[in-house]
């Protein structure tokens, strides 16, 4: 009998491309890869939820690659590892809503309204908003799941004029395009908010449930 399958026993999942210390580290049932483990080598056998970096893909990579010099795209092979992890062992790759990479790996767009959009691929993708689950700021996100149980989310769409301020003189919406920037000295603005988190893992841990069925 596996570990995973014990009585008690809570199923194993990775978290790929994660921050040090963030919110993954120290949970039971979950293997947290940062980026001195470098996810791209991750080989199984657990289900993921995987994080890959957004920088190269995201609404403002035209604004990196003029600022910073790094190509749209180009970001080492990251997201594609993601998503072969997500196809190989089960589970959920979450990325900024409008990510550049659904195009390039032709993932279904998801409906901003709610509710999952299937792909030919056996995969599905979703809009999901983390300011629903105790995030200051809208954070508008794509997910793309595959293997797993496709829960009811908190759907919805928030106009970037009518989210929550990130400060006292910050416009409304402006919070959601920091998002995306890749400045490494502000956790905040890549972080995931608990509540969600646990969602990402539950949806990854549904993948033991989908291969028993």
């Amino acid at each position: 009998m596996s570990e995973a399958s014990k009585p008690g026993s809570v199923p194993m999942v990775a978290a790929l491309f994660v921050q040090k210390d963030g919110v993954y580290f120290d949970l039971e049932g979950v293997d947290p890869w940062d980026e001195e483990r470098d996810a791209r080598n991750y080989s199984g056998p657990h289900p993921v939820v995987a994080h890959p970096p957004c920088a190269r893909w995201s609404r403002l990579a035209g604004f990196t690659e003029a600022r910073f010099g790094y190509k749209r795209g180009e970001d080492g092979g990251c997201f594609e590892a993601a998503l072969e992890a997500v196809r190989t062992w089960g589970g959920v790759l979450e990325h900024p809503a409008y990510s550049r990479a659904w195009d390039k790996y032709d993932l279904a767009e998801p409906l901003w309204r709610g509710g999952w959009s299937l792909d030919l691929y056996g995969g599905a993708s979703c809009y999901v908003e983390q300011g629903r689950y105790g995030l200051p700021v809208k954070k508008a996100t794509w997910l793309y799941a595959f293997g797993v149980e496709l829960p009811d989310l908190r759907w919805g769409y928030t106009a970037d004029g009518d989210g929550p301020r990130d400060s006292k003189t910050e416009p409304d919406g402006l919070a959601y395009w920091r998002d995306s920037w890749p400045d490494a000295k502000h956790r905040d603005r890549s972080g995931t908010p608990e509540e969600f988190r646990d969602e990402l893992i539950a949806i990854a841990r549904s993948a033991f449930v989908a291969v028993a069925a």
